[in-house]
């Protein structure tokens, strides 16, 4: 450096802006390494499901979680885990899905309104 205050400004500036930059990059490597981890992880659930299910059997836990996100995901690891616990036989067909939906169903809670 030449020494005049400018120039400092100037290089002092351009440092930050690299950082930034630096930074910024980083940043968009570590989200793009984990959406392409969360992406495998994804397919990997698919094919698990696809090789365990039938295709009424799929269709029927599609259609719950179109409705039902959350317990759609949750009959989703509980298929998961009961195939890679080895706990499947053959692959689970319509009637056995409307089984497995049936036990993983949350309790109902009902109201009985008692007028005076």
């Amino acid at each position: 450096m030449s020494g005049s205050p400018d120039e400092e400004k100037l290089e002092e500036l351009r440092q930050k802006k690299m950082e930034q930059l630096q930074d910024r990059a980083e940043a968009q490597q570590g989200e793009g390494g984990q959406e392409a981890a969360q992406q495998q992880a994804e397919a990997q659930k698919k094919a698990v499901l696809r090789q365990h299910l039938t295709d009424d059997a799929r269709k029927r836990l599609n259609t719950v979680k179109m409705s039902k996100p959350q317990f759609g995901e949750q009959v989703e690891r509980q298929v998961i885990s009961l195939a890679r616990s080895g706990r499947i036989q053959g692959k689970i067909d319509d009637d056995k899905m409307k089984q497995l939906l049936k036990e993983l169903k949350p309790d109902s809670q009902s109201f009985d309104i008692q007028r005076r």
